[in-house]
């Protein structure tokens, strides 16, 4: 039951992006609104991931299990039927804040019924092999979802499904654990809306201008919460994160890591399928397939990688791992736009190869890099560092993007030409991107040009995030730290 609810917030989470063109035309949303029905989820999943699990050692991981599958059950019928964007993007936060509930009461559920040793290994193998298996089917089920019933379809699917899983679940054993200490709420508000603030600076700055105030305002209070947070866990009894693990060198290392995979490999699920359908005119069904390419290799690295584990150290798989990243986004950096999937398939298939070879790893390494006694909260940091990252990893790729595009057309055709065909365009939709009349065509090519342009530009840098990356981690990793370890 754990794995059936966890296995459905890959699928609906990054299997929007092929939605948001019929989102944005049938909402008649623009693209900092549709942006939101993505970043939306991501930021209250990454918000509430720490606070839930604290909280479930508290009430009971069943019962918070319990909480987390009917909200995100409950969001995504209410973002089916959603009547406006403001519905549907409140829909896709309350649906980040269930996953997160579900996630973190179905871990606890699951390392509470199997104690420590090959049963708990099997069981949580076939938890990472059934996000493993979200992740690479989600575009492809979003898509024929998307292209044969509509964008409703997908989030009216995901509801049903889940709908037997509530009731089964009163079935799973309750646990519970003394707690170290009053709650960290003051933490847990400080980093949500220091997310938050962030987040709405990056989105909106490109349609609002980085100079508006705004967006100045937001970023300006994302640096105080953040410098609040912090206080806030250093003299908290119980904090929800221990940011004094990050001056260690091989975890400060491997804490980076989800970052640098966030950029590289999750913003990229994100934001290539409406390119592929607004450069290359694939359907939303045909994107989901070629996405597979990059999404398919992370359900057989894994396997592989821990065979290689055992005569390569972490030290040099991590690095393995943002060298293909690194040659994946350099590659498809030189593939021109309107390519068919045979050119992406060597590009797309080295980055999901690396991104594979981490998923085998990182986990491990993060609480193997401090003593036992601290695992716990190695793990809690590093998944806290996982899905921030993906949040501001999706939101600046996003505004790259946006930002680029909306740059090359501006000086031919004028600041508000230019901003309405980037909204469409990062939709996926070429044809609500041009405008009737004469000069159609040449409208058509040279916004796909930019667009294109852009993209290329955001994978070079991508390239080089991933070489100082790999470099910045390997000289880490061969620091010793002067706490034991266990290697």
């Amino acid at each position: 039951m754990v794995c059936a609810a966890v296995l459905l917030v890959p699928v609906t989470a990054t299997g929007t992006a092929e939605a948001l063109g019929d989102i944005g035309a049938d909402l008649r949303a623009g693209l900092d609104a549709t942006q939101w029905v993505v970043n939306a989820f991501f930021l209250t999943f990454a918000a509430f991931m720490a606070s839930t699990g604290a909280l479930a050692d508290r009430i009971g991981r069943r019962r918070m299990f319990i909480l987390g599958a009917g909200v995100f059950t409950a969001s995504m019928l209410l973002a089916a039927a959603a009547p406006d964007i403001g519905v549907l993007i409140a829909a896709r936060a309350l649906a980040g804040a269930g996953a997160a509930a579900a996630t973190t009461g179905g871990t606890a559920l699951l390392a509470h019924a199997f104690p420590a040793g090959p049963g708990r290994t099997r069981a949580f193998a076939w938890f990472g092999t059934t996000l493993g298996l979200g992740l690479a089917f989600g575009p492809v089920i979003a898509g024929t979802l998307v292209g044969a019933v509509g964008w409703r379809s997908l989030f009216a699917a995901a509801g049903i499904a889940l709908l037997p899983v509530l009731p089964l679940s009163a079935l799973l054993d309750e646990s519970r654990a003394a707690p170290d200490g009053p709650l960290d709420w003051g933490g847990a508000a400080a980093f949500t809306l220091a997310l938050t603030a962030f987040t709405f600076g990056v989105v909106e700055g490109p349609a609002l201008g980085w100079t508006h105030p705004a967006v100045l305002s937001a970023f300006a209070a994302c640096a105080v919460l953040s410098a609040a947070f912090a206080m806030a866990e250093r003299r908290h009894p119980a904090p929800l994160v221990d940011l004094s693990l990050l001056a260690r060198p091989r975890f400060a290392a491997i804490a980076s890591m989800p970052f640098l995979l966030a950029f590289g490999f999750v913003a990229l699920t994100i934001v290539l399928p409406p390119y592929l359908m607004a450069t290359s005119g694939y359907s939303a069904r045909q994107a989901g397939l070629t996405l597979m390419l990059l999404t398919g290799p992370t359900l057989v690295m894994p396997p592989v990688t821990g065979a290689l584990a055992r005569r390569l150290s972490q030290r040099v798989l991590l690095v393995v791992t943002l060298l293909l990243v690194a040659a994946g986004t350099g590659l498809l950096a030189a593939v021109p736009a309107g390519s068919g999937p045979a050119r992406l398939a060597v590009p797309l298939l080295l980055i999901g190869m690396g991104f594979g070879v981490s998923l085998a790893v990182v986990d491990g390494a993060a609480v193997s890099s401090v003593e036992p006694a601290r695992a716990g909260m190695a793990a809690g940091l590093f998944n806290t560092a996982r899905i921030t990252g993906e949040v501001v990893a999706i939101a600046v790729l996003g505004a790259v993007l946006s930002a680029l595009t909306r740059a090359s057309l501006t000086g031919r055709y004028g600041e508000a030409r230019a901003a309405l065909a980037t909204s469409r365009l990062l939709q996926g939709d070429i044809a609500g991107a041009v405008p009737a009349g004469a000069g159609r065509l040449e409208f058509a090519r040279l916004a796909s040009a930019g667009y294109a342009d852009a993209l290329h530009t955001a994978l070079w840098l991508l390239t080089l995030l991933s070489l100082a990356g790999a470099l910045a981690v390997g000289l880490l990793m061969s620091v010793r730290d002067s706490a034991r370890i266990t290697t």
